[in-house]
Parts: structure tokens; sequence; C-alpha cells
């Protein structure tokens, strides 16, 4: 197919015939041919809550007429329903403002509004940008985008898999292990104690990341160019917060200080932190159940997790944690984001950031790596860990920290004594205590259970 010609305020540009977006989208396209990282849908469909939403607050408030408004609403829906995939393509590493993603939508909706109207009815700024600015907008989208990726992707995984790490719990009751600190024998935990450090962890980063939404809800929407919301009628922040909220069925609403909301993403970071503590715990919990399924004979064994490829393309039956290993890797790139997004909301000057796409960027992949991640490590991991009761009766009665028992017997000075000799001698703590003739063997039996550690 050929070209047309679409003109902006800076002169005439080419754009393919079968596309629907204009000139400010084509120069940003021509302008930024950088890296492969393209606007996230998320994005684009908070633009869709949005422009939506803008055009009913502008016909309540009396600036926008019911045939324009149901134009808009039209494409809106078709955007939403993916109908006009490939139009929206442009690169994150553009303007720090996200402007040419704004327009980029406006020009979309005004054109392929435009073809269902069979006439010139809309216009990208005048008419689907009404009473906006891309200030304020994009900031708006940020957070809508953010706080639905959160919950409707991220939380319900997180929930899948705390329910199976309470089952774990559940079937795992009685059975007694040795502990580990600092890579070293401890003293004796149950196997489903473990399980529930797990399973608390996750809880707790939970309601973490619950916690840190609030700022989320607070939307720009509003205050337009710098925050004074210039251009937008009186009452349009409210009305137009109210019907995203109608929209998402979220307690959106304006921000009180949109001085505040245009220059400040401290949201964005705080949420974006308790998505890192998710990480931290989920780097944690995959290297313990690594270490745990270490083996199968020369590890510490005392799990089995699925199996569920080749490990080795040259070690004949090796199989590896490779799930537990996908896990660590997302978690890094988590706390990468991390650092990018806590560097990018300490920049910009004056009365707007201007690292608006790279912050919303890393912060939607965080959220996509980590359900991504959490759905597969659940589905070919955790759901199928079982433990090798044998290995683990086996560690529990060799550990040395089970003279930890002793102390309230012999003190603590003798207890070392008796480790120390049962480790240089290689013998049972029973022969080493019996033969420093600290208790003889009716009396160690007596006080020794290392069932009754935990």
């Amino acid at each position: 197919m050929g070209d047309r010609i679409e003109h902006d305020s800076m002169g005439e540009m080419r754009v393919p015939e079968e596309k629907y977006w204009g000139a400010q989208t084509q120069r940003s396209y021509q302008n930024f041919v950088i890296g492969t990282e393209k606007m996230p849908e998320e994005v684009i469909q908070a633009f869709v809550v949005l422009k939506a939403s803008a055009a009913k607050a502008n016909a309540s408030l009396g600036k926008l007429d019911e045939a324009r408004k149901n134009f808009i609403l039209q494409v809106c829906e078709e955007i939403a329903a993916g109908k006009l995939e490939g139009n929206f393509p442009l690169a994150v590493w553009q303007t720090g403002s996200g402007t040419q993603s704004n327009m980029n939508v406006n020009e979309v909706i005004a054109n392929r509004g435009n073809e269902l109207a069979g006439e010139k009815l809309l216009h990208p700024n005048d008419t689907v940008n009404m009473s906006q600015s891309s200030n304020d907008t994009f900031p708006t989208a940020m957070h809508i985008a953010a706080l639905l990726a959160i919950k409707t992707r991220l939380l319900p995984n997180l929930d899948t898999m705390i329910q199976t790490m309470k089952r774990l719990e559940e079937e795992n009751q009685g059975i007694v292990k040795t502990g580990r600190t600092h890579l070293q024998d401890a003293t004796p935990i149950a196997f489903s104690q473990e399980i529930s450090g797990w399973r608390s962890m996750l809880e707790h980063a939970r309601q973490m990341i619950v916690d840190s939404l609030s700022g989320l809800y607070e939307l720009a929407i509003g205050g337009t160019a710098v925050g004074t919301g210039l251009n937008a009628p009186e009452g349009f922040a409210d009305a137009c917060a109210a019907e995203i909220a109608e929209m998402t069925g979220e307690p959106f609403m304006s921000a009180k200080n949109k001085f505040y909301a245009l220059t400040s993403k401290d949201a964005l970071v705080y949420a974006h932190g308790a998505l890192k503590a998710l990480a931290a715990d989920m780097l944690k919990i995959a290297n313990d159940i690594r270490f745990l399924a270490s083996g199968p004979r020369c590890g510490l064994g005392e799990i089995f997790i699925p199996e569920n490829e080749p490990g080795s393309s040259i070690m004949p039956g090796k199989v590896n944690p490779t799930q537990c290993e996908s896990v660590t890797m997302v978690a890094v790139q988590v706390m990468g984001n991390d650092a990018t997004i806590g560097f990018a909301a300490s920049q910009g000057n004056f009365e707007l950031n201007v690292f608006m796409p790279v912050i919303i960027y890393n912060f939607l992949q965080s959220v996509r790596l980590l359900s991504d991640s959490l759905r597969s490590f659940e589905e070919n991991c955790v759901r199928g860990i079982r433990p090798n009761r044998e290995k683990m009766e086996e560690n529990l009665h060799r550990s040395l920290m089970l003279v930890t028992a002793l102390n309230p017997y012999i003190g603590y000075e003798n207890a070392a004594k008796t480790a120390k000799l049962a480790h240089q001698e290689n013998i049972s703590l029973k022969e080493a205590c019996v033969r420093l003739g600290f208790l003889n063997e009716e009396e160690f039996d007596r006080v020794f259970h290392p069932e009754e550690m935990i």
C-alpha cells in the first residue's frame, strides 16, 4: 500500500496509508529508532480508559457534543478489543514526557473516528485531547496501567503460590530435619516450619504491595501543562477521575495537588519497592529450594523437585533446578529495574518529570516478569516438592548441633567439648558425651530427643 499526507503544526508528513496514526506519531517513529522496546500495551490500554473517560467528562460539562463523544468511545472500544493492533509503534526511548505516545493515541482515535463518521468530526488535539495535556495524561495512564497490572496479573498468581505453600505446609507436618544458619548445621526444625517461613514471606510481601497501591489511586488528570489546570474546565479533574473509577472498578481519584502529581513519581517508586521486596523473597525461596534439592548424591538432597528437562548437553542423566534459576534471574532483573526507576524519579526539572516512559516500562516489566515467574515456578516446581524423609532423618542425626539439647544438663562449655570430640573422632554425640564422663548412656538417652527440639 502507499502513503497519505498528514500534517501537524510543523508541516506535512507521509504516513502509511493503512495506519491510523498521524504526523506527530510518524515524526516520533522516524526520529527515535532506538532499541526494540516499544511503549507497553498496558499503557495503551490505560490511555483508552483515560480518553474514553475524558470524553464522557467533557460531554457532561458541556464541552463536547454527543456525536463526537460517541465516536471517541467507539474507537476506544475497538482499541481495547485489539482491533487496531499495529497502530501504536513508538519506542520507549522518546520524549521523557510521553507526549508522542499521548498524541499517537489521540491521532489514532481521531482518524479512525473520522473514518467511522464519514467526515472530519474529530481533531487529535482539539477534540480527543480536550481539557488535557500530555503532562497530566501520561502520568495518569502510568498510574492506571501500574495498578491494574498488579491487581489483575500479579496478585492472583501470588495468591496461588501462597495457597500451594499452605498445602505443602500441611502435608509435611511431623517431619523433623536439621536447620541451617550461616550454611552450617543448626538445631532441628520441622519441615513444615521451614515451609511456613516461605509462606509468610510471600504473605508479608503481598501485604506490602497492597499497602503501596494507595498512592497510585491519585491521578494527575486535570493538571494540564504545569499543574495549574489551564484550559481544563472547572470540575473536569474530578469528573474524569470518577469516570476512570467507574470504568475500572477501582477507586481512582483526582490528586489534590497537581503540581506534585506532575513532577513527583514517588508513588511508583514506593510501589516498585514493594515489588522489589517480593523479588528478594522469591530469590531467597528459590535458592533454598535448589540447595535443599542439590545432589542427587553429593548434595543436601533433602527434597525432590520435578525433573522437567535434561540439564546438560554433555553429562547424560543430569537434571538441573531450572525453574529456580529462572526465578533468580527474574529477581535480579526486578532489582535492576528498581534502581532505574529510583534514578529516573529523582530527575526532571521544575514542574515535570521527564523520565516517565522508562519508569513505566521498567515498572510494568517487573510486574509482568514477577507474575509469569510466580505462575511458572508454582506450576513446574513448587507444587511438586516432596520430602526425602530418609535423607532428612540421616542428616538430622548426624548433626553435631543436636548437642544444644544437652546444655541444660552438662552446660554450654561441656556441650562444646562433646561436639568437638564427636567431630574430631567422627563418633556420635552419645559416644563423645559418655567418653568425656558428662553423662552415662541411660542419662543421655533420657534427655536427648531431637524430635522434641522443634
